[in-house]
């Protein structure tokens, strides 16, 4: 868990005392690197009383070409302009191009928020 809230330094490197106790709405946490396999979930929960469904993995991406939207098959991650190295560790995360049985696509959706991949099928 991250703390999220006031820095203990000033601009110029100096010290701040803090005015309060860490609060549980400061509070953060570390991504959900959504992974290709089998379909794993969890549920976290969020502000006022909602709960958020994080993606661990998953093989099933919603796919859109030309206003249609089908299931299509994940097989393999390409490119990843977040990290290279998501590339090799098959990481899905928003902007990423995965390679589906529908053919290559960019991923819209933020998997590790949302619970699920939506997809653009991606003209090359």
């Amino acid at each position: 868990m991250q703390y999220q809230g006031r820095s203990k330094r000033t601009k110029t490197g100096g010290r701040s005392r803090p005015h309060s106790k860490k609060k549980k709405h400061e509070l953060g946490r570390s991504p959900t690197e959504t992974t290709v396999g089998e379909p794993k979930f969890r549920t976290v929960d969020s502000r006022g009383g909602e709960e958020k469904v994080r993606t661990l993995s998953t093989n099933v991406a919603n796919v859109t070409e030309d206003g249609e939207t089908t299931h299509a098959t994940i097989e393999d991650v390409t490119e990843n302009e977040a990290n290279p190295n998501y590339v090799r560790r098959n990481i899905i995360t928003k902007g990423a191009l995965i390679e589906t049985d529908a053919g290559t696509a960019r991923v819209t959706s933020r998997p590790g928020q949302e619970g699920q991949v939506n997809a653009v099928i991606v003209d090359e």
